[in-house]
């Protein structure tokens, strides 16, 4: 079977699903449909519908576009039953019942942000960057019965620099997602997968990596300077590590670290009112580079402090 015979069903939804599907187009993959999310309420009244990135992309290319309810609906299985895949594949999408995953002959496999068995889960590239991991990477694996835990069939590592923040890795990872997805592709077609199951590397530590809420992002000051650093990194610049100032919220994007020892104790802030904004955390302090005020624009911490007094002793909390 070559790759312009191979049926292929696509299932993805958010940007970073996207590329995936651009490596298969324009490498010239035979897909034969595309699974996405319905298209989002938008606006002040939800009378704008957003249809989500894979489809956008989908659309433009003119390929064929299923949004279901819900997966297990015995009209969209039949839908998909007629498409006659050969493979899916699953980026960034949720999670399938059996009657889907089960459907093709060759089965579905799943590329997923993180070096499985580590981080299964929502948000992998998030809890990666806030644990202050040096590498993460791409896995393809075939589905199962629980989320994120088939067979591995293929990874590829990159470096987290320490001074990434999620977008940068997110965009890392989507690129190489794309290169890994054909050349996995490719692989099934020749018949040369040999796919592991993960209760072989019971040398990696089950780190979770759960869906972020908004209480998830708010800041504890009481950690290390590192920890705090990798927390804010980790959720920048969506959705963002917040904290509190005078009641109201602060949403850090940017810090640096600074060799000295706290002044005061966690969340105490130390500033000259012209171009600095430091905060102490459990065993130093940490320089506030970009940061937002609730109700205001996101700003270097020397813009805002041109129109904002702090007051002495002021803390995070």
């Amino acid at each position: 079977m070559t790759k312009e015979d191979l049926r292929i069903v696509y299932m993805g939804t958010p940007e970073f699903a996207v590329e995936s599907l651009r490596a298969l187009v324009e490498g010239g993959y035979n897909v034969v449909g595309v699974i996405t999310m319905p298209d989002k309420p938008m606006g002040r009244h939800g009378s704008v519908l957003q249809p989500s990135p894979v489809k956008q992309y989908a659309v433009e290319q003119g390929l064929r576009v299923l949004q279901p309810e819900k997966l297990k609906d015995p009209e969209f299985v039949e839908e998909l039953r007629s498409l006659k895949a050969d493979l899916q594949i699953v980026v960034a999408f949720r999670m399938l019942p059996e009657v889907v995953w089960n459907m093709p002959p060759l089965g579905t496999f799943n590329a997923h942000a993180s070096l499985l068995p580590k981080y299964r889960g929502a948000a992998p590239i998030n809890w990666a960057v806030i644990n202050g991991d040096t590498e993460t990477g791409i896995t393809t694996f075939f589905l199962k019965h629980e989320i994120d835990t088939g067979d591995i069939i293929q990874q590829v590592r990159i470096p987290i620099e320490e001074t990434d923040n999620v977008e940068v890795v997110h965009d890392k990872l989507m690129v190489l997602s794309g290169k890994l997805v054909t050349e996995t592709v490719d692989n099934i077609i020749a018949g040369t997968v040999k796919s592991i199951p993960q209760d072989h590397f019971k040398d990696i530590p089950l780190t979770p990596a759960p869906k972020i809420f908004r209480e998830t992002c708010r800041i504890d000051w009481n950690q290390h300077t590192k920890q705090v650093y990798d927390f804010v990194r980790g959720l920048s610049p969506y959705p963002a590590a917040w904290t509190t100032l005078q009641g109201k919220s602060v949403k850090i994007y940017e810090t640096e670290k600074e060799g000295i020892a706290p002044q005061g104790k966690p969340g105490t802030l130390a500033t000259d009112g012209k171009t600095y904004l430091k905060v102490a955390t459990n065993d130093g302090m940490l320089n506030i580079k970009v940061l937002q005020l609730e109700g205001k624009k996101k700003m270097a911490v020397a813009d805002l402090l041109r129109g904002l007094k702090i007051e002495e002793n002021a803390f995070f909390v």
